[in-house]
């Protein structure tokens, strides 16, 4: 069977510095796959759906006012996601949407913690998040970003 392409794909970066942290400390936080929630104040839940928590191949069910819904921005967003990928050497893990009702055809996400952050090098760390999404219809890459 072969794969047709949709065409251009949307790509971005966001990062966020923590001044006063370490990846060390910030890892850990992040590969917990299934307790997302308690770092993001809009997702009102993520659990397990299928799979060990950390093992690529599980699914999460998250759900909350992160994302608007399509065509209803007062309703809650939901989505399952699967782990791709979990890289404990470069702090980074790969994620895809397998279901949702936001209006995505594919997304794959990417989080990575790298080092830096203060002048002394004793703290500091960068979390980039990387997106490829296909675009979305009614949207612009403005709105996920």
């Amino acid at each position: 069977m072969d794969r047709q392409e949709s065409g251009p794909k949307w790509e971005a970066t966001v990062s966020a510095r923590l001044t006063k942290a370490r990846v060390d400390q910030i890892w850990p936080l992040l590969k917990d796959f299934f307790n997302f929630h308690q770092l993001f104040p809009t997702l009102a839940n993520c659990y397990s759906v299928q799979g060990a928590n950390g093992a690529p191949g599980c699914i999460r069910y998250c759900s909350g006012s992160s994302i608007p819904s399509k065509g209803d921005h007062m309703a809650v967003s939901w989505s399952k996601e699967r782990l791709v990928a979990v890289d404990d050497a470069d702090h980074s893990l790969s994620y895809e949407i397998v279901e949702s009702h936001i209006g995505f055809k594919s997304y794959v996400s990417t989080v990575r913690v790298v080092p830096g952050g203060d002048v002394d090098g004793q703290y500091g760390c960068l979390i980039e998040w990387s997106i490829t999404v296909d675009p979305v219809e009614g949207w612009g890459l403005d709105h996920l970003v």
